[in-house]
């Protein structure tokens, strides 16, 4: 039995063809990752499942009365809930269920009284499934398998009485998520899940997605992601659904193998054709063997040829990093760094080096101050207190993701590149954007109509066309899709310049480094390995047992009842005291907390909007109007660049709330 199935489904957009004939179809219990470069279909697909398109030809087919969860584009209706509320707010799928198990029941009496074994064995089946479900959504269970799936996807106990509204966009995505593992539906419909998660919950949800009885269709660029969950994979590749038994580095060795049968058989056919000519070419003019030639041209005519197969080895991301000179021993030296934002002390007396040779990856949960810490060694950010000291004949190229905002929607390509390019000429320009996969007349796009893969290459390439030696990367890989990121690992993996690392991409990480970051205490520890060396040997000792929220919970000592002695006068003058600075406290946190609800808000509005825009530049159809592309990319960059001081001052206004409240918890203890 089918939850979902494609039958020979073909969807148009204009002249452009998306699926062409895809067939496929998942199984309860199936954990399937949809893979296919960008643009190949995958959103379609989705959209095509939960109805808000129709194919033009074929069919989808869903079970009667499937539970689908899917994320909602419109995250902000969820409102007016705690936390913890919303997260347990299943009453519906509970409805849904109870009202099955009642047809259920009078179907099943009927069936038997019918005698159809075959019939009656699905349906006690189904009813079987729905009774665990519903025991396993209600009561204590539920709140307890809540709390579980809250904390592991990085919310703190604090939070979970706090307004869903309260919270940033991503932040309520994690809600949501935590929403549909809880409901537990037939079939979970995750595109990009790991997206705002960081590396501890997106382990966390690995596990836990392994677990879950729900069927899974899940869209992720991480590999390594993919590897851990799924237990098929299904390629959506120039319109049509192919499918592979197993994971993602399964799913690549079977479509080699696939790929190599079908060449040989190709190539066998193209032979015998060449023969089959030869053949004719010699004998059609002699009378004696004409007849003969004549029935090899009808046995040609007739022949049902075997289609070359199609490699994506013409379309690939062929990056080429440029070798660099050679650097000092020491490139960048941090001596007693002190860095804070408002009075949130994020490091001090803070020691770095790197060093020639050094491919280091920095590792923490969100929040942690990673990218503070690649800033701090870019010479981006300013410090309060310790000296910062740079080589002779470093050459320091950045790349962040705010800089995709700081490229000219007007320019072109080969334009925004000679920019940064010195007196290279236009021939060599192209050369080096070749190298970033922008040829022929793809050098001549506007910057407006990129799509987030393709400004991410133009960034690498302007930050490369220098030849740094010291090369630091914050996420570099979060526009690139699956094929871009295995040619971004091999050209860093060739580089031999000096790497400091920022990903969520494990296997990036594990092809990269040779030594990772943790931030623990305010400072910097640097262990020798990658992330999996890390998780086997370090993670124990440097983060103690169990998950590390990336808090640190530091209580003053209560005073002994010696320390709070004194005479009668002195005990309550030292009271009045203390209630009035507590007085004191409570007036500036009062207009903090309506501030930063009110930045939140605005946050999670714009971020509405963000995705809005993100969802129809996404679509080829978009940039059939020229002029109304260029005026979304506009709007997006601008949108982006309010976000980001949007969350500058939020942040700015929680770390001063965060300094008042643990004045105010000094205190009370």
């Amino acid at each position: 039995m089918s939850l979902v199935s494609f039958s020979n489904v073909e969807k148009f957009y204009g002249r452009q063809d998306v699926l062409r004939g895809a067939t496929f179809a998942l199984s309860p219990g199936e954990r399937v990752g949809l893979v296919g470069r960008n643009g190949a279909g995958k959103t379609t697909v989705i959209r095509l499942l939960l109805g808000k398109e129709s194919p033009d030809r074929g069919s989808v087919h869903c079970a009667k009365r499937l539970r689908l969860g899917h994320l909602p584009q419109d995250l902000m209706t969820f409102t007016g809930q705690t936390l913890l509320g919303l997260v347990m707010d299943t009453a519906e799928q509970i409805r849904a269920i109870e009202a099955e198990l009642n047809d259920l029941a009078h179907t099943i009496d009927t069936v038997a009284q019918q005698k159809d074994q075959d019939l009656l064995l699905e349906l006690t089946e189904r009813q079987g499934h729905l009774l665990t479900l519903y025991e396993n959504m209600g009561g204590y269970q539920l709140e307890t398998e809540a709390r579980k799936i809250i904390h592991g996807l990085g919310f703190e106990e604090n939070d979970l009485e706090r307004p869903v509204e309260t919270f940033s966009g991503g932040w309520i995505m994690r809600a949501v998520l935590a929403r549909l593992l809880l409901a537990k539906p037939d079939l979970l419909l995750l595109d990009e899940p790991t997206n705002h998660l960081d590396l501890n919950s997106l382990i966390w949800l690995e596990g836990y997605l392994c677990t879950c009885p729900s069927a899974l269709l899940l869209v992720s660029h991480d590999r390594a992601f993919l590897n851990n969950v799924v237990n098929r994979i299904v390629e959506i590749d120039r319109g049509l659904a192919q499918s592979y038994q197993g994971n993602y580095d399964q799913y690549l060795e079977e479509k080699q193998k696939r790929l190599t049968t079908e060449m040989a058989t190709y190539q066998s056919q193209q032979d015998r054709i060449k023969q089959i000519e030869k053949f004719i070419e010699r004998n059609r003019v002699r009378a004696t063997t004409a007849r003969r030639a004549q029935s090899r041209v009808k046995m040609l005519e007739k022949m049902d040829k075997v289609a070359a197969p199609v490699t994506d080895s013409g379309q690939s991301f062929k990056l080429t990093l440029p070798q660099p000179a050679r650097g000092p021993d020491n490139l960048v030296e941090l001596t007693g760094i002190t860095k804070k934002y408002g009075q949130k002390t994020i490091y001090r007396g803070l020691d770095l080096t790197v060093r020639r040779g050094d491919r280091i990856a920095f590792l923490g949960p969100n929040g942690r101050g990673k990218s503070t810490l690649m800033k701090l060694v870019a010479n981006t950010a300013e410090f309060q207190e310790g000296q910062r000291r740079q080589g002779t004949n470093v050459v320091l190229s950045y790349f962040a993701q705010f800089q995709l905002e700081e490229l000219n929607p007007d320019r072109t390509v080969l334009d925004e590149l000679a920019t940064v390019a010195g007196d290279m000429t236009p021939g060599r320009l192209r050369s080096v954007l070749g190298g970033f996969m922008f040829s022929g007349e793809d050098v001549f796009k506007k910057v407006a109509v990129l799509s987030g893969g393709e400004k991410s290459r133009l960034i690498l390439a302007k930050i490369m066309v220098v030849g740094p030696n010291l090369l630091l990367l914050d996420e570099p890989t979060n526009h690139l899709d699956i094929p871009g990121r295995e040619m971004l690992e091999k050209a860093l993996s060739e580089y031999t310049g000096t790497i400091c690392l920022i990903s969520h991409d494990r296997r990036l990480i594990n092809a990269i480094a040779n030594k990772v970051l943790v931030i623990k205490n305010q400072k910097a520890e640097i262990l020798p390995g990658n992330f999996d060396d890390y998780q086997r040997l370090w993670q124990e000792k440097v983060e103690g047992p169990g998950r590390d929220t990336g808090v640190v919970c530091s209580r003053p000592a209560i005073e002994s009842s010696a320390g709070r002695g004194g005479t009668r006068a002195e005990r309550e003058a030292r009271k009045r005291t203390e209630a009035q600075r507590r007085q004191e406290i409570h007036r500036q946190t009062a207009p903090l907390i309506k501030k930063i609800q009110k930045l939140e808000q605005q946050q999670a509005d714009l971020t509405v909007r963000a995705d809005e825009l993100s969802d129809i530049l996404g679509r080829p159809e978009t940039y059939e109007d020229t002029e109304r592309a260029k005026a979304l990319n506009l709007e997006y960059a601008s949108l982006k660049a309010e976000i980001e001081q949007v969350t500058n001052a939020w942040e700015e206004a929680s770390l001063k709330l965060e300094e008042l409240s643990a004045l105010e918890t000094a205190e009370i203890n």
